[in-house]
């Protein structure tokens, strides 16, 4: 079972980011917990193709881009797409869970690695699709942003398949 410890609520503002981004990946994590690659893989809230899995792999590409990519500027391409499209990795119809949380998992081991060796949140890197300097402290907002919508939408993928509500 994922353990998801709440943010402390009396620390610094990057410790702070940090205990919330890692509190929102855990929350992903315990979303899928308990389903098969079947269930996983359901687009379980029609119209919407959206399934558990695609939003993993989806969140493997975000963390890729935003910390490899834009705050290291690591010369990678998406995992799931060689065009950069990004929309490829919702598509989880051949996806099982090994691959989608071996993968996702191995992102953000390097992403916690990039963050942690940041002089500081005023660290800026250039963002080839804003064509603007950024810094690791949007970084860290618009991901825990990301994860907090994308959990949104697993909550409803999760209670459509099987009832469960809640964390």
């Amino acid at each position: 079972m994922t353990e998801r410890i709440g943010p402390p609520l009396t620390a610094g503002e990057r410790e702070t980011l940090r205990a919330f981004l890692d509190f929102h990946r855990a929350t992903l994590a315990v979303k899928c917990e308990g389903l098969s690659d079947e269930d996983l893989r359901k687009q379980a809230s029609p119209p919407s193709t959206l399934s558990l899995l695609g939003l993993v792999r989806h969140l493997t590409e975000v963390e890729r881009t935003w910390f490899r990519m834009v705050i290291d500027g690591e010369d990678v391409g998406l995992v799931y797409s060689p065009s950069m499209d990004y929309q490829a990795a919702y598509d989880a119809s051949s996806a099982t869970r090994e691959e989608a949380f071996a993968l996702w998992e191995a992102e953000v081991a390097r992403s916690r690695e990039i963050e942690l060796a940041a002089e500081s949140l005023d660290v800026t890197a250039y963002n080839a699709r804003w064509e603007e300097e950024v810094s690791l402290r949007l970084v860290m907002h618009h991901m825990i942003h990301e994860y907090a919508r994308h959990n949104g939408h697993a909550d409803f993928l999760r209670e459509a398949l099987d009832g469960v509500t809640g964390v």
